[in-house]
């Protein structure tokens, strides 16, 4: 996984931080921040969706 970008952690109050990152190969990452090498791997058009699925309001239920 080393030619992964990494965003800044995404971070809550009180709560892990999450990174998001891509390749060039087109995957995208999501990791809890210090614990980047068990990143959950998918498409970037996944992340893409699920990004969108987010601002759309549709895991607000988990809030």
């Amino acid at each position: 996984m080393d030619d992964i970008t990494w965003e800044e952690p995404f971070c809550g109050e009180g709560a892990s931080c999450f990174r998001l990152g891509t390749d060039a190969t087109g995957n995208a990452y999501v990791a809890i921040a210090g614990a980047e090498d068990a990143a959950l791997t998918d498409s970037r058009e996944a992340l893409r969706r699920m990004i969108l699925d987010i601002k759309a309001g549709k895991a607000d239920h988990l809030l």
